[in-house]
C-alpha cells in the first residue's frame, strides 16, 4: 500500500504539473485562434490523431500491455523477448496506420465535420496534414509508457507531457508575437501560419516521446527489433486485441456521431458552445480524471495485475475495494468543487464571461459521470486482468448505442445553444448504465467485489460532497455569483476556483472527520506523500 501511495503521489505531481502547463497551453491557444470557426477547424485537425490512435492503439495498450508484461516478467529473460516482439509489431503497425491516415486526411475531415463550411473544411484539412503525424508519436509514447508502468516505473510517463505543453505553448505564443492574437478569420490563415500552428502541436508530441525514451533504462529490459512473432505468447495478445479493437471502434463511432451533431452548431450562434468550446469543457473535466483517477488507478492496476497473475484472489478483492474507495474520496470532492465553480472553471478556457456562461452547462453535464467513471476504471480493468476483453466489448457496445441515440435526440429536441450540453449529458447517462451492467457481469464472473464496503464509503463521500459543494456555491454567490470578479479574466477564474476549492475541501474533510470515515487516513497519507514528492 505504501508503494502504491508513493507511486500515486509521484504520478499525481507530474499529472498536476502537466495539467497546469496544459492549461497555460490552452489559454495561449485560445488567445491566438479564438473558439469559433478557426478554433473548431484546429480542434478537428488536432483531434484526428487522437481519434485514430484511440481506435488502433489506445484500447489495445490499456487492456493488454500491463497485464501481459507483468505476466511475461515471470519468464527466464524477464520478458525481454516478448517486449521485443511486441514493440516491433507495434512500431511497424503505427507507421503503416499513420501513412494511411495521411492519405485519408480529406475524407477524415469530412467524416468528423460534415457541417463545416467549405472554407472551414479547407483550413481543417490543411492543419490536419501537419497534425496527423502525431499519431505515430502518440502510439510509440503510450507503448513505452505503459511498459514502464508495468515495470513499476511510473513517474516519467506522467511527467513527459509537461515537455509537450512547453514546446507547443512556445509555438502558439510565437504566432501571437508574429501575427497578433485572436486570429478568428479563416482568411487570416496563410500556409506559413498554418504550418506554425499545426507544426507546433506535432513538435510537442514528438519531443514528449523522445523525452520518455531517456528513462527506458529503468525498465531493465533488453529490447531489439524482432520480426519473428511466434513462440512467446503473442497469439493470446492478438485474440484479446480483436475484441479490444471492436470495443474502441464502438467508442470511435460514438465520437464521430457526436462530432457530426455538434458541428451543425459550429459558429451558428454567437457564444455557442460548439466544437472547441465543448472540447475545452472536456479539458476541465479531464483535470480531476487525470490527476486523481489515472494517478491513483495506474499503480493500483499494476498491483492488481501482479496479484491476478499470482492467483492471490482474496488480496485482489481487497485491493479492488481499496482502490475504489481511495478514488472515491478524491473524485467526489473534485466533482463538488467543479459543480460549485463551473463558471470560473470554464472561464479559464474561454475569452469572455459570456462564453463561460454557455460553456458551464456542458461541464456540468460531463460531471454527472465523473464519479461513475472512476469506479468503471477499476471494474473494466479487472476484466483485462482476467484475460477477458470480450465482455467489456458488449457493455461498451451498449454504452455506445446509448451515446449515439442520445446525441440524435439532443439534435432533434434541443435548441442549438443547448446542443453540446445535451450531447454531453447523454454520454454521462450512457456511462452510468455501462457501469451498472459491467459491475453485475464482473460480480457473476469473479464473485464478491466487496461492494458493500465501497458503497458505504461512497455514501459517506456523497453526504460530505453535497455539503461541501453547497459551501463552495455559497462562497461563489457571496463573491458576486454571475457578476463576480472571477469571470473578469482567465487568471481571476483560476484564483476564484482555488478559493471555492479550499472552502469546499475544508468542509468536505471536516464532515468526514466528524463521521470518522476510515478512508480519511488513507487519503491524508496520500496527500502527505504528494507534498513530500513535490518538495523534492
Amino acid at each position: 500500500m505504501a508503494n502504491i501511495g508513493r507511486a500515486s503521489a509521484f504520478i499525481a505531481a507530474g499529472t498536476l504539473v502537466s495539467r497546469l502547463t496544459g492549461l497555460v497551453r490552452t489559454m495561449v491557444l485560445v488567445t491566438a485562434i479564438g473558439v469559433f470557426a478557426v478554433g473548431d477547424a484546429f480542434n478537428t485537425a488536432n483531434g484526428l490523431p487522437n481519434q485514430i490512435y484511440a481506435l488502433v492503439s489506445a484500447g489495445l495498450l490499456t487492456a493488454i500491455v500491463v497485464p501481459q508484461v507483468v505476466k511475461a516478467a515471470r519468464n527466464a529473460d524477464g520478458g525481454s523477448a516478448f517486449i521485443s516482439k511486441l514493440f516491433t509489431i507495434g512500431i511497424v503497425g503505427l507507421f503503416a496506420v499513420t501513412v494511411v491516415a495521411m492519405i485519408a486526411v480529406p475524407w477524415l475531415v469530412e467524416l468528423y465535420s460534415p457541417e463545416f463550411s467549405p472554407a472551414q473544411k479547407g483550413l481543417a484539412t490543411a492543419l490536419a496534414y501537419w497534425c496527423v503525424p502525431q499519431l505515430f508519436f502518440y502510439g510509440a509514447f503510450a507503448l513505452i509508457g505503459e511498459t514502464l508502468n508495468a515495470r513499476n516505473v511510473f513517474g516519467p510517463y506522467a511527467w513527459a507531457p509537461v515537455v509537450n505543453n512547453i514546446v507547443s505553448t512556445a509555438g502558439f505564443a510565437l504566432i501571437i508575437w508574429l501575427y497578433g492574437g485572436n486570429l478568428t478569420d479563416i482568411a487570416d490563415w496563410t500556409p506559413e501560419r498554418i504550418a506554425l500552428l499545426g507544426g507546433s502541436a506535432t513538435l510537442g508530441i514528438a519531443v514528449q516521446f523522445f523525452a520518455l525514451l531517456l528513462f527506458w533504462k529503468r525498465a531493465k529490459l533488453r529490447v531489439r527489433p524482432d520480426f519473428h512473432w511466434r513462440g512467446v505468447g503473442l497469439g493470446e495478445v492478438v485474440k484479446m486485441a480483436g475484441w479490444t479493437f471492436l470495443m474502441v471502434l464502438v467508442g470511435t463511432i460514438g465520437g464521430i456521431v457526436q462530432s457530426q451533431v455538434v458541428s451543425e452548431a459550429s459558429g451558428a450562434l454567437e457564444g455557442n458552445p460548439a466544437g472547441l468550446v465543448m472540447s475545452n469543457a472536456w479539458l476541465v473535466y479531464m483535470v480531476p480524471y487525470s490527476v486523481i483517477v489515472l494517478s491513483i488507478g495506474t499503480p493500483y492496476f499494476t498491483r492488481m495485475s501482479e496479484l491476478g497473475s499470482a492467483g492471490e484472489t482474496e488480496r485482489l478483492r481487497e485491493t479492488i475495494d481499496s482502490s475504489i474507495r481511495t478514488l472515491g474520496f478524491f473524485i467526489v470532492l473534485a466533482t463538488a468543487v467543479l459543480a460549485a465553480g463551473a463558471l470560473p472553471a470554464t472561464r479559464i478556457f474561454t475569452n469572455s464571461a459570456a462564453e463561460a456562461a454557455v460553456s458551464a452547462p456542458v461541464l456540468l453535464a460531463y460531471l454527472v459521470n465523473l464519479i461513475p467513471v472512476a469506479i468503471l476504471f477499476v471494474i473494466q480493468r479487472m476484466f483485462y486482468i482476467l484475460g477477458d476483453t470480450r465482455t467489456p466489448f458488449f457493455f461498451t457496445l451498449l454504452q455506445g448505442m446509448l451515446v449515439v441515440i442520445s446525441a440524435y435526440l439532443a439534435a432533434a429536441f434541443l435548441p442549438l445553444e443547448l446542443l453540446a450540453a445535451g450531447v454531453a449529458l447523454g454520454q454521462s447517462v450512457a456511462t452510468i448504465v455501462q457501469l451498472i451492467v459491467a459491475t453485475i457481469l464482473l460480480r457473476r464472473r469473479f464473485g464478491s467485489l466487496m461492494a458493500g464496503s465501497w458503497l458505504r464509503g461512497y455514501a459517506r463521500f456523497g453526504v460530505a460532497g453535497l455539503i461541501a459543494g453547497l459551501a463552495g456555491w455559497g462562497i461563489w454567490q457571496l463573491l458576486g455569483g454571475a457578476d463576480s470578479w472571477m469571470l473578469d479574466s482567465k487568471i481571476f477564474g483560476i484564483v476564484g476556483l482555488g478559493i471555492i476549492g479550499v472552502v469546499a475541501g475544508a468542509v468536505y474533510i471536516g464532515v468526514l472527520a466528524i463521521v470518522r470515515a476510515p478512508e480519511l487516513s488513507v487519503a491524508t497519507d496520500t496527500i502527505k506523500r504528494f507534498r513530500r514528492r513535490s518538495a523534492e
